[in-house]
C-alpha cells in the first residue's frame, strides 16, 4: 500500500497560464516514479498534458497478449441468445461504474482521450481502457497519463483520506461505523463533514438502466433460476441490499452463469472494505462440471483436515461450495481489469456461513493463460526435472482447490470476546493474506484428496501438481507484490526458498525438493490460517514484511521472462 504521504489529490484540469510550471512539476514527479521519457502530444488538449513515452506504452501493451474468446453459443435457443445480449449490454454499465470507483473523474478523462485517440495517441487510449484509469496496474500503479498518484482508497474515499482520519471520525461518530465500513457505500466529504453514500444512490444513473436490462432478460429466459436471480439482483442494485440476490445466484442451475454487481474488494487498498463493480457472462460446461461434483462431496473431510493446532477449530466461510466449470463470453469492470481464471462468491460472510458459496472456473480463460503464458514461463525459469511435469491438468486442479480453499478458511471470528470478521481485523492486508492462504491451503487440500481413498483426483496428479503451482507463481508475481495475488505468491515463494523446499541451480533455474515441499506447504498454510483465525494484524504485518519481496534470484528469473506476456488481453467477437 502506498504511504499516506503519497496520497495526493490533484485535478487534471489546468489553465494555459500554468502550463509551463506544471510541465516542470510533471517532469520531476515522473522522473521520481522511474519515468524519464516524457512526451507531450500536440493533438492532446491541456487536460492531458503529459505522459510516458509512446515507446513505453507500446512496451506495456506488448505484455498483454490478445486473445479472442469466441465461445459458440449458437446451440442456445434464440430467446436465450437474446438474454445473453441483454446481459452483455448491462455489463457495459459495470465498466462505467468501476471507472468511477477507481477515480471519480475517470469518465471525463476517458472522454477527452476518446476525442483525441487517433494516430500515435491511440495506444494511450487503449492502455487507459485496459487499466481502467491513468495508472499502470502492471507497474505498481504508476501514472502513465498526467502525474496524479493513485489514492490508496481509489475513488471510494476522499482522495486525501488517511486511516487515522477515518478512525478518528468513527471514534467521534460511532453511530456511523456500520455505514462507513459497509461494502456498498462511498465515503464523501462536504464542508468538512464525512458521509457514507449508498451505491444505489451514488451510482443511480448507471444502475437504473442495468436493473431495467436485467428485468427484461428475466422476462425472456426460460430458466426459472436465472429469472429469479435477475429479478432479485435488479432489486438489489436499487435497494443496496444484495443478500437475497446472492443466495439466488448460488442456486443458478441453467446454461447461463452470470455475475453482475459489486463483489471483490481488491481495489480498496486503504481498508479493503469497499466492493468494486464487475460482471461475468458465461456458459456452463455441464460435462466438466459433472466431473467435479465428486470433489464437492469431500468438503467435510477437507474441513476436518485443516492444518491447525489441536484445540483450535475453524468455522469455514461456507457450508458447501458448488463447483461450476464455465466458458466466459464477456467480462467487465474489475473482472476485465484483473482477468481472473476462477472465483469464489459471494463474499458476504453471513451468506457463506448460512448458505455456502459457489466456485466458478473459467475454463477457456484458464486454458488461454496456460498456453500463452504459463508454458513459455516454465521453459525459462524451471529446471528440466520440473519443467517436464507442468500440465494443464495440474494447473486446472490447483486453481480449483485454490477457489474451494477460499470457502474453507475462517470468515466470522471472535477476538477478545468480540464478534468480528477476518476481513475487518486484517484490513488492508486481508486480500494478500487471503490469496496466500487459498494458494497454500489449495495445494495442501489437493494433496489430501490425492491420498484419499476413492480419490476424486486422477492418478498421477501429484507428479504435476507442485510443478504446475511453481510455474504459476512466476506468472502471478509479475503483477507486482503490491497486488493481492502477486504479494501472496511472493510470501509463498520466499518461504519455500528459505525452507529449502524450492531451490535454485547453478543456471538460476528453480526446482522443487520433493522431500520438503509437502511439509513447507503445510507449515505456511497453518501459519496463515492461524493469523486469520485469531485476527492477528501484527502477525500478518510481520509475515508480509518478512516474506513479501523480490529476491535476487527471483528478480533474475523475472528478467529471463521479460519478453513473455504478463497476461492476456481479452476481446470478444463483434464487441
Amino acid at each position: 500500500m502506498k504511504s499516506d504521504k503519497n496520497i495526493v489529490k490533484k485535478k487534471f484540469l489546468f489553465s494555459n497560464n500554468g502550463l509551463k510550471f506544471i510541465s516542470f512539476l510533471l517532469i520531476v514527479t515522473l522522473t521520481r516514479c522511474g519515468y524519464k521519457n516524457i512526451s507531450t502530444t500536440e493533438e492532446f488538449p491541456s487536460k492531458v498534458i503529459s505522459k510516458v513515452s509512446l515507446r513505453h506504452i507500446n512496451k506495456q501493451l506488448s505484455k498483454l497478449v490478445p486473445v479472442t474468446l469466441d465461445h459458440d453459443i449458437s446451440y442456445l435457443p434464440p430467446a436465450e441468445q437474446e438474454v445473453t445480449d441483454l446481459l452483455i449490454r448491462a455489463s457495459d454499465y459495470m465498466n462505467r461504474a468501476f471507472l468511477k470507483q477507481v477515480y471519480e473523474d475517470n469518465e471525463l478523462l476517458l472522454a477527452e482521450l476518446e476525442t483525441y485517440k487517433g494516430g500515435k495517441n491511440k495506444p494511450y487510449y487503449d492502455y487507459f481502457k485496459i487499466m481502467a484509469g491513468p495508472w499502470d496496474r502492471l507497474d505498481q500503479d504508476k501514472p502513465f497519463i498526467n502525474t496524479m498518484l493513485k489514492s490508496a482508497g481509489a475513488g471510494f474515499y476522499p482522495a486525501d483520506m488517511t486511516p487515522e482520519a477515518f478512525k478518528a471520525w468513527l471514534k467521534a461518530h460511532p453511530e456511523d461505523e456500520k455505514a462507513f465500513k459497509d461494502a456498498f457505500t462511498i465515503i464523501r466529504r462536504e464542508r468538512g463533514k464525512l458521509s457514507a453514500v449508498p451505491y444505489s444512490e451514488y451510482f443511480k444513473d448507471l444502475l437504473d438502466p442495468v436493473a431495467d436490462l436485467l428485468r427484461q432478460a428475466a422476462e425472456k429466459t426460460s430458466d426459472p433460476s436465472l429469472a429469479t436471480f435477475l429479478k432479485s439482483r435488479a432489486h438489489a442494485l436499487l435497494s443496496n441490499d444484495y443478500r437475497r440476490s446472492d443466495i439466488d445466484w448460488i442456486a443458478l442451475s441453467g446454461d447461463i452463469e452470470v455475475v453482475i454487481g459489486p463483489y471483490e474488494v481488491y481495489e480498496d487498498c486503504l481498508f479493503g472494505y469497499k466492493a468494486a463493480f464487475e460482471s461475468f457472462v458465461c456458459m456452463v460446461d455441464k460435462e466438466e462440471t459433472q466431473k467435479l461434483e465428486s470433489v464437492a462431496s469431500f468438503q467435510n473431510d477437507l474441513t476436518g483436515n485443516l492444518p491447525v493446532p489441536e484445540g483450535y477449530e475453524i468455522f469455514p466461510k461456507g457450508l458447501s461450495s458448488p463447483i461450476k466449470v464455465v466458458n466466459q463470453i464477456y467480462a467487465s469492470g474489475l473482472a476485465a481489469a484483473l482477468v481472473p481464471t476462477a472465483f469464489n462468491l459471494p463474499n458476504d460472510e453471513r451468506i457463506k456461513s448460512d448458505n455456502g458459496s459457489k466456485n466458478v472456473l473459467l475454463k477457456n480463460v484458464m486454458k488461454a493463460k496456460f498456453d500463452k503464458i504459463l508454458v513459455p514461463i516454465s521453459h525459462k525459469v524451471l529446471a528440466e526435472k520440473d519443467r517436464t511435469r507442468v500440465s494443464f491438468e495440474g494447473y486446472f486442479n490447483y486453481v480449483l482447490m485454490h477457489e474451494i480453499s477460499h470457502g474453507l478458511a475462517p470468515g466470522n471470528i471472535t477476538v477478545n470476546g468480540r464478534e468480528t470478521t477476518v476481513k475487518s481485523e486484517l484490513r488492508e492486508l486481508y486480500s494478500t493474506l487471503d490469496e496466500c492462504q487459498a494458494d497454500t491451503l489449495g495445494v495442501y487440500n489437493a494433496q489430501f484428496l490425492i491420498d484419499a481413498a476413492n480419490s476424486p483426483m486422477s492418478e498421477g496428479l501429484e507428479e504435476t501438481l507442485y510443478a504446475s503451482n511453481l510455474a504459476s507463481m512466476f506468472r502471478l508475481i509479475r503483477f507486482g507484490i503490491t497486488s493481492a495475488h502477486g504479494g501472496g505468491v511472493a510470501i509463498q515463494l520466499n518461504y519455500y526458498l528459505k525452507k529449502g523446499a524450492v531451490k535454485v541451480d547453478e543456471n538460476g533455474l528453480f526446482f522443487l525438493d520433493d522431500e520438503k515441499i509437502r511439509d513447507a506447504v503445510r507449515e505456511l498454510a497453518q501459519k496463515v490460517l492461524m493469523i486469520e483465525l485469531t485476527g492477528n494484524y501484527d502477525a500478518a504485518r510481520k509475515l508480509v514484511d518478512k516474506y513479501c519481496y523480490i529476491s535476487e534470484d527471483v528478480a533474475a528469473a523475472l528478467d529471463k521472462i521479460s519478453d513473455i506476456p504478463i497476461d492476456i488481453r481479452l476481446t470478444y467477437p463483434a464487441r
